[in-house]
This record gives C-alpha cells, sequence and structure tokens, in this order.
C-alpha cells in the first residue's frame, strides 16, 4: 500500500463471540484492503470467514457479539459501535454486498427493477426517470438481453448465473467504496463462474472498489485475487501473496486444504479387454411440452436430442456441460424419473421400461442415483437408519433384523458411525448427508449408479472424501457409475471417460486423457479454459 494511503477497509484484533462470554467464532483476526484491492478470507465450512465479513456490515446473526477491543475502520471510520442510522447509510451506499445464492438475497415478489431502484431511491436524491434510466444503462453494461423486458421480469424468470449478474449490477449501481462477496459463484457452473468473476472484476475497477472475497475455491482464488488470508476454526494460518501461499503452502492446513484439491490420477485403472456393456443409450430424445400463458404459448424445449453412448460394468462415465445443457435430464432419464420423448434405452440387454410394472420397478431398483442437494433428497423427519433402509423394504425375505444388519454394515462401508442411526438429517454436516445419500443408493447393490453433482455443495477436503469414497465402492462393488457435474477439477479425478454436452447433444466423447489433454470441440476447448484449476494456474511455474 502506498504511503499515505487510507485503507478501504482495516479489521485490527477482530474477535467474535457466541455471547458476550461465549466460545470465540472469530480470533483476534488482521486485515486490510487497500482502495481497488482484492484480498480473499478462504477456510472451509465454519472456518469463520462469512462471520469475520458480516461483522463489517453489522449482520451478526444472534446470538454472535464483536468483542470489545475489536476495531474495523472503513476509510479511516470506526464500523464498531456506530448507530443504526449510521451504519445504514454505509450500508449499501459505500458497501455492497453479493450474497452467495441471489435467489434467496433478491425478492421473489419484486420486479428486478424494483430491486434495483431499492438502494438509489434510499441513497441518492434521484427521481424515478434517472433511476430507471440509471438501471438499464447497467443492465446493459453487464450484457443483458432486452433491458426492459428484464426491469419487469420477477428472479424466478432468470438462472442462477442471470440473477447472480442482476445481483452484482443492483449493488455496484451505488458505486461503492467496498464490495464483499460471499462465495459469489459457488453454484454456478464453470463458463458461467469465469462471466461472472469477470464482470466482478472489469465493474470494480472501474469505480476503484475494494473487494473482500469470501471463498472455498482455491482454483479460483488463484486466478483471481492477490492477497490471501487463510482461516481455520476462526484464527488466521496463513497470510500472504496468493501465488506464494497457494503454490508453497508453509502451514499444515493450508497444505491439507491444497492437497485436497481433486487431481487426476497418476496411475490410470488397467483397461479391460472386452468390457460388457451395461447401459445403452440410443438416440434418446427428452422434451418438455410448450405451456400456455394469459398472453401467448411457449415453445417445447428439446433437453437431449438425440443422445448415443454406452456405459461398461465397472465404468465411470462423466457427463459435463454448462447449466441447461441437459446433462441432470439424461441422467434423470436413465434412472426412470423422466420418460424420453423418443428413442431407446437398453440396461443389461433388455429395454428400459417405463411403466408401472414389476419390470420396470425391478430396473429402477438396479439403478439409483445420487442426488446433489443431500439436504433436500433426505426426509427431513426420518431417521438415518430408516432413510437408508427404506430401499431394502422392497426386498423379498428381508425382516426387521436383516434391514438392520445391513444398514449397519453399509454405515461402516461409508464411514458413518452407527450411533447415527437414530439421528436425524439435519443433525449431520454437508459432507455427513452425502454419505448417508451414498449408503442409500448402495444399500440395494445395484449395477449402475447416476451420481448427479455430488460433490458441488461440499468443502475441498469434504469433497475429497466424498470422491474417494464413491471410487472406493466402486472398486469394491463393481458399479458402472455416470458421474454428472460441472466441476472439471472432481470429473479428472474420478471419470475413465468424458462426455461433453452442449444445449442437449453430445458434442465430443473420450477417454479423459485425450479430452482433457487435446479436446477437439471448440465448446470443450471453451469450458477447459475457463476452468479455475490450481494446477493449470501454476504450470511452468518456476
Amino acid at each position: 500500500m502506498t504511503a499515505g494511503t487510507v485503507p478501504a477497509i482495516a479489521a485490527s484484533k477482530l474477535s467474535i463471540s457466541v455471547g458476550t462470554e461465549g466460545a470465540l467464532v472469530v480470533d483476534d483476526v488482521d486485515f486490510s484492503i487497500e482502495p481497488g484491492g482484492m484480498l480473499a478470507l478462504v477456510g472451509e465450512s465454519g472456518s469463520g470467514k462469512t462471520m469475520a465479513a458480516r461483522a463489517i456490515l453489522g449482520l451478526l446473526p444472534h446470538p454472535l457479539t464483536v468483542v470489545p477491543g475489536s476495531s474495523i475502520r472503513f476509510q479511516g471510520t470506526e464500523l464498531i459501535g456506530l448507530g443504526a442510522r449510521e451504519l445504514r447509510a454505509v450500508r449499501g451506499a459505500q458497501i455492497g454486498m453479493v450474497f452467495q445464492e441471489p435467489m434467496v438475497s433478491l425478492n421473489p415478489s419484486m420486479t428486478i427493477g424494483e430491486q434495483m431502484a431499492e438502494g438509489l431511491r434510499l441513497h441518492r436524491n434521484l427521481g424515478k426517470a434517472e433511476i430507471r434510466d440509471l438501471s438499464l444503462a447497467m443492465l446493459e453494461r453487464i450484457r443483458i438481453q432486452n433491458p426492459e423486458r428484464c426491469l419487469n421480469a420477477y428472479p424466478n424468470e432468470f438462472s442462477g448465473g442471470m440473477r447472480q449478474r442482476i445481483m452484482l449490477a443492483s449493488v455496484m449501481l451505488l458505486k461503492p467504496k467496498l464490495l464483499i462477496a460471499d462465495e459469489p459463484t459457488t453454484a454456478l457452473d464453470t463458463l458461467v463462474q469465469r462471466d461472472v468473476l469477470d464482470l466482478m472484476v472489469e465493474l470494480t475497477q472501474e469505480n476503484g472498489t475494494a473487494v473482500l472475497l469470501i471463498s472455498h475455491d482455491l482454483g479460483m482464488v488463484s486466478h483471481y485475487v492477490r492477497d490471501v488470508v487463510v482461516m481455520h476454526r476462526g484464527r488466521m494460518v496463513e497470510v500472504g501473496r496468493s501465488a506464494d501461499v497457494l503454490k508453497a503452502p508453509a502451514h499444515d492446513y493450508t497444505r491439507r486444504l491444497v492437497d485436497a484439491l481433486p487431481r487426476r490420477p497418476a496411475i490410470a485403472r488397467p483397461a479391460v479387454d472386452k468390457p460388457e456393456t451395461i447401459l445403452e443409450v440410443d438416440n434418446i430424445v427428452v422434451e418438455y411440452p410448450g405451456r400456455q400463458t394469459l398472453l401467448q404459448k411457449r415453445e417445447a424445449k428439446r433437453a437431449v436430442d438425440g443422445i448415443t453412448l454406452t456405459v461398461a460394468r465397472g465404468e465411470t462415465l462423466a457427463l459435463v456441460g454448462a447449466s441447461g445443457s441437459g446433462k441432470t435430464t439424461l441422467g434423470r432419464t436413465i434412472v426412470g424419473l423422466q420418460a424420453p420423448t423418443d428413442g431407446r434405452m437398453r440396461f443389461r440387454g433388455v429395454e428400459i421400461d417405463y411403466a408401472r410394472s414389476d419390470k420396470a420397478k425391478a430396473q429402477r431398483r438396479d439403478i439409483q442415483i445420487i442426488f446433489q442437494d443431500p439436504y433436500s433428497s433426505l426426509d427431513p423427519r426420518q431417521t438415518i437408519a430408516g432413510i437408508i433402509g427404506e430401499p431394502l423394504l422392497l426386498e423379498p425375505g428381508m425382516t426387521k433384523a436383516k434391514i438392520e444388519e445391513r444398514v449397519r454394515e453399509v454405515m461402516t462401508e461409508v464411514g458413518l458411525p452407527h450411533e447415527f442411526t437414530t439421528r436425524l438429517p439435519h443433525q449431520l454436516s454437508g459432507g455427513q448427508r452425502q454419505r448417508v445419500a451414498i449408503a442409500r443408493a448402495i444399500v440395494r447393490d445395484p449395477a449402475f449408479v447416476v451420481a448427479d453433482e455430488p460433490v458441488s455443495a461440499l468443502d475441498m477436503t469434504v469433497q475429497k472424501q466424498i470422491l474417494e469414497l464413491i471410487r472406493k465402492l466402486q472398486e469394491k462393488r463393481g458399479f458402472a457409475c455416470l458421474f454428472v457435474s460441472h466441476d472439471l477439477g472432481a470429473v479428472e479425478q474420478v471419470a475413465d471417460r468424458v462426455a461433453v454436452m452442449e444445449n442437449g447433444r453430445i458434442v465430443e466423447i473420450g477417454d479423459r486423457d485425450e479430452v482433457f489433454d487435446r479436446p477437439k470441440h471448440p465448446y470443450t476447448k471453451r469450458l477447459l479454459e475457463a476452468a479455475m484449476l490450481l494446477d493449470r494456474k501454476f504450470e511452468g511455474a518456476a
């Protein structure tokens, strides 16, 4: 920082406790960001990074409180101890925040125009026409097609990436001096992540805005952020330039984070001479019919457009592509949750039946799915034992004692303690819930498993554990796996072959090394160029 320059934000001895005398969730944290600078707080869930950021805006949830002696200075002015009126004048107008999930932070009952106007109306002395002109100009700046229509639309009419761009536009409309971005791209696919981050950098540089980025994505941090603070259990464990910290971490915890990043195995699995084909997909089409609204009829959408592929016993075929490419629809169709409009699929040489027949039920029991979000896919009222054991209720000859024994066996396999049998899903962590979802999927020893974005919502170290678990179970049980993901790092670690989807079609398919190292299709090349993999960032570096 240049001598005499006042930091945009400076935290000193920042500590946050539960109540006045409870445990510390943030313990003696120091950081500062110069005007126009960018710093990342990184660490796993529970490390305290989000709470440190929320303390800046006075948005700590009850009963968390800032410990006396802590200091947060914004452009030289102490924020701790400011009254509600003074703090409200700073929030939004001078310090903006972009949250992880824009659907939660955008009001679903208000139009985009109303929400963009809100900050300008509260903090700027402008008329309706001026506010509308500024909003339209900002929407054009972030490359929103048809800005006029966007102003009158509601958040649910846009994709996750579009909502995050709109949220960023709403915040930057006031030209804040500090932007806090809390996991702004976690739920977005590779191409949209890069688009949103590039846009964030452009807008903040134009306005000289300092950025505090909260993230557990070390690859993304290595590509975008100069300075980094690594947090663990509320404390700073390592500070420095991201290139230095992430390329050659000094602290054991930072090393564990870097080591947890998915990587291609040094030794590929041995190829089978004549692999047995277990699934054949032949020219499958899935089309959603158009919907009649009050004013118009929406056109039918073809989500899967003539896909043909095969999967061998014990093989992992990764299906990658941007959101909306049709990869999840194809996975759900294979499982039987969605009937195809046209085409045929054969499982073990027998055509898949989508009726409610005994044959269809038997096929479905042998093809299982692991969903992206285990919290929403697990019944919150069922115990863990009940969730894992439920598929066995359809198994002939299974007594209560046999089910309990089988549940215990599978829980041991997936690394869940037996005392978890009586717990409910909300009493488990995200990684533990995903282990429950995996246990439920394999409890009947299926021949085919669809894993739909199984690690996208997890921390790096938990991601590594889940990916290793899926691989270990697959080697032990021999099931084939369709691994659906937009995370190319995870795909590189687990896949034998890779199929790339764009607009409902497969544009490239081949062995993992061939696709990653020698991509042929322009879309595959774009995906790989957009992937913020840490190893690729430091490739060839001294």
